[in-house]
Formats: structure tokens, C-alpha cells, sequence
């Protein structure tokens, strides 16, 4: 059985910022990933300005990310829909941009990275069975799988919602039509029991990311495209952006997204990182910076205080993500309600409001 001081699950942004800063600090870290290639992830693809900072305090400059600049937010609901100025400007991004540029950091940082065979299960005394069969040892685990379940080491999120909120991804080409429309801008289109957000990324391709409850889709009989289709039928705005695109084949989907969710209570030598410890309500476009917000402490945690540091820095933790939780779980209810959500858009037109509540929904690292 192998032995090692910090075990890393997952080369996602939580897993590689906790990396990074795990090996500056000397801690020499070892990163598990299941993906031999760096993925293209199901993520909103937007990137706060906040978050931006972050990333070039981890050695990565905005020029080298090379993503698609946004300063406006456009907000959709039935015929209602308003325009308004983000408080600083974020950035379009792929996660395999992203999350190939942290890799390559991580790895220039002396991180040991492994890929090709992820955790299969773990324990809280730091004992981990890798995909292939082989078992590894511990001190600390830095738990980064994500939205998924790692076996022994569930997220302790209570009674599973009869009617569970579901993330669902295309990648559009994206016409010359559509970019232009998209230019500056990141779009959400609010539907019935949930919303669409769509941006340019790096390449000038199209994120249409969806978050729904599953009974939407049950209404589609299961099917995406269908489903696309019946959100198209309820707001126009989707529909004329949808409208000559071509809808590739591909999809990408996560069931049972527990949005609102945080950690309370840690156990030793176990750090949760990432929607392992706090799921923001992806309207929110701070998944991101949560990520690396957690990566980024949890290091310094543990270098300050080992293994036995885990406890305080979720607890802790946890008490940083309150309020951008909180604000985003607001704005979600309202998504999740047309009719109120075509109501609140009025208030949009309020100065500084979106500014605020952008301001509101951001971690700091």
C-alpha cells in the first residue's frame, strides 16, 4: 500500500488550487484525476472578476487565460427581460482552458499528478482505493470529485427532493448571429422550475448551460433536445437565440445537484473543496470561485496546522460562503417562480442593484 502526506481527489480548479498551494508550501502533493485528458466539464463557463484575481494570484494571467470578456448580464423572463452592467468584468471561459492551464501550474509547482485512474472509495482515516484496485494512505485527503459521490465519504446532505435540481449542458457551434448577440454579454433565460445561461467562451463557441428540476425534463419524456424545445416554446428570448443554431449531438448532464447546500461540521484530515463543501446556485456564476477560494484555504490550513486543521477551516469555511449562498439561493426561488421572477425584473432597472447583488454572491480567496 502506498503512503503519502497530502492526497488530492480530483485536478478540477478546487483540487489544482489546493495543489498549488500545497506545493509551494513544500507539502508535495499527490493529485489523483480519472480523466487522462483534461476534460471540457459541465460548468457555466462564467468566471467572476473576482475569481480572475484569484487565478493570477495562482500564476495564471488574464491574457493567458484568453476567454471571452463579459461586463453585462441580459435577464429574461417570458416577454420581459432587462439589460444591465455587471460591477467589473468577468471572463467566458472552458473548463479544459482552465483547467489545463491550472494543471500545468500544479505541475510546475512540483505536484505529483496522476492520471487515468481516479478514487473509487475512501475513509475518514485517510485510507483510499483507487479505480485500478490499488490503495493508498494518507495523512490529509483533499476531496475535490466535484458534484459527485465519493463512496464512504458521501456529502451529508439530508432527504433527497422528490423533485431534484438537474444541471444539463450544450456546447453550441455558435453562427456569426449568435456571437454577435452574445458579445459582452453572459444571458439568463428564466423558465418554469428553472433557467438557461448562455455565453461566448475562448473560441467563440456558445455555453448553453441549464439548471431544471427533473420533473422538466419527465415532461420531455427524458429527452434533451425535446426538453430545449419546450423551454424554447416558454421564452422567446431563448428561442431567438436558439433559432438557425446548430444543437450538437453531445450532451452533458448531472442529476440531483443539492444547489443551496453547505458543510457544516469536518472531520480530521478531511478537507471538502469545492461543491464538496458549499453548492452556490449556478445563476450565481461563482461555482468557480468557490472552488479555488476552497483549494486555496484549505492549503493554507493545512500547512499551518496539518491534518488535524480540517475541522476549522470547513467550519470556517462554511461561515465565508453564508451569505453567497444565501443571496443566491434567494435569486434561485425567485427563477424558480416565472411569474414572481417577471416581477423582479422591474426591480433590475433599479441603479446598482445587480451590482450589488453581484458583489454579494462573490467568495473571497
Amino acid at each position: 500500500m502506498r503512503r503519502t502526506t497530502a492526497l488530492v481527489a480530483g485536478a478540477g480548479p478546487a483540487g489544482l488550487a489546493a495543489a498549488i498551494g500545497l506545493a509551494r508550501g513544500g507539502a508535495k502533493p499527490l493529485v489523483v484525476e480519472r480523466h487522462r485528458e483534461t476534460p471540457d466539464l459541465l460548468c457555466g463557463g462564467f468566471v467572476s472578476w473576482q475569481t480572475l484575481e484569484t487565478i493570477e494570484a495562482l500564476g495564471i494571467t488574464p491574457a493567458a487565460l484568453g476567454g471571452h470578456a463579459i461586463d453585462q448580464v441580459g435577464l429574461y423572463a417570458g416577454d420581459q427581460s432587462r439589460v444591465a452592467k455587471l460591477p467589473n468584468t468577468g471572463m467566458g471561459l472552458s473548463r479544459r482552458r482552465l483547467d489545463g492551464l491550472l494543471r500545468e501550474a500544479a505541475a510546475a509547482a512540483g505536484a505529483k499528478i496522476e492520471v487515468g485512474t481516479g478514487l473509487s472509495a475512501a475513509n475518514s482515516d485517510g485510507e483510499a482505493r483507487l479505480a485500478d484496485g490499488s490503495e493508498i494512505t494518507a495523512e490529509a485527503l483533499f476531496l475535490a470529485t466535484g458534484k459527485y459521490e465519493l463512496r464512504g465519504l458521501k456529502r451529508p446532505v439530508g432527504e433527497p427532493s422528490p423533485d431534484p435540481w438537474m444541471g444539463i449542458r450544450y456546447r453550441l457551434p455558435a453562427s456569426a448571429r449568435l456571437q454577435d448577440i452574445l458579445d459582452g454579454a453572459i444571458e439568463m433565460h428564466i423558465v418554469r422550475h428553472g433557467y438557461a445561461g448562455l455565453l461566448l467562451q475562448e473560441d467563440g463557441s456558445a455555453n448553453l448551460c441549464m439548471a431544471v428540476r427533473r420533473s422538466r425534463l419527465r415532461e420531455a419524456e427524458g429527452d434533451t433536445r425535446a426538453l430545449l424545445r419546450l423551454l424554447s416554446r416558454e421564452t422567446p428570448s431563448l428561442a431567438d437565440r436558439l433559432d438557425g443554431e446548430t444543437i450538437p449531438d453531445s450532451v452533458d448532464a448531472v442529476s440531483r445537484v443539492p444547489y443551496g447546500w453547505r458543510v457544516r461540521e469536518g472531520q480530521h484530515g478531511i478537507f471538502r473543496l469545492g461543491d464538496q463543501a458549499a453548492v452556490i446556485p449556478s445563476l450565481a456564476g461563482e461555482g468557480i470561485g468557490i472552488a479555488l477560494a476552497s483549494g486555496g484555504q484549505s492549503a493554507r490550513a493545512y500547512l499551518a496546522g496539518g491534518a488535524i486543521a480540517a475541522p476549522d477551516f470547513l467550519r470556517r469555511f462554511a461561515r465565508s460562503t453564508r451569505r453567497p449562498v444565501a443571496v443566491a439561493s434567494a435569486l434561485k426561488r425567485i427563477a424558480d417562480r416565472p411569474r414572481l421572477a417577471r416581477r423582479a425584473l422591474s426591480l433590475a432597472a433599479l441603479p446598482g442593484l445587480v451590482g450589488f447583488l453581484g458583489e454579494a454572491t462573490r467568495i473571497r480567496a
